[in-house]
């Protein structure tokens, strides 16, 4: 599910986010995104076997070598990876399965449901932050969120 109130519970219950792909470099779109949810407030775990440390961050070949508790797997990865990295989310008991924008696959999705698992696919987890949290309004972006009651978690 990508309603609303759905991203907006995953972000405000969530605070530890494996990115799945997270690249060491400044220019690439998961480093941009992970640098931004690092900056408000989020535990950045990389997952990435090419580099041993990324953003401050010790980085791990997979998944299953993460010693602490994973909320959210974020995956910055080609959409065949996705089924692989659900079951790899499903095993170290994640509460949700994050798919960016352009990764799509419905049986990554269907497994990780079935799991008990949230799914969010074909977003960003850095926009929607942004979107539902009042970062991107400030640039004159429409948030097509339209109400007169102030979220309750809103920092």
């Amino acid at each position: 599910m990508s309603d609303i109130q759905t991203l907006r519970r995953v972000l405000h219950e969530s605070r530890t986010i494996a990115v799945v792909g997270l690249s060491a470099d400044w220019f690439r779109p998961s480093y941009f995104a992970a640098k931004y949810m690092q900056a408000h407030g989020y535990r950045i775990i990389p997952v990435n076997p090419k580099y041993p440390e990324i953003l401050g961050e010790k980085s791990y070949p997979d998944l299953a070598s993460i010693p602490d508790k994973v909320d959210i797997v974020d995956v910055f990865r080609k959409p065949a990876d996705a089924l692989a990295v659900a079951e790899q989310a499903i095993a170290i008991g994640a509460r949700t399965l994050w798919l960016q924008i352009g990764v799509i696959n419905e049986e990554a999705r269907r497994k990780a449901e079935a799991a008990g698992l949230t799914v969010i696919m074909d977003r960003c987890v850095k926009i929607e932050y942004a979107r539902l949290f009042g970062g991107l309004n400030w640039f004159g972006v429409n948030t097509k969120v339209i109400s007169a009651r102030r979220p309750r978690w809103l920092p």
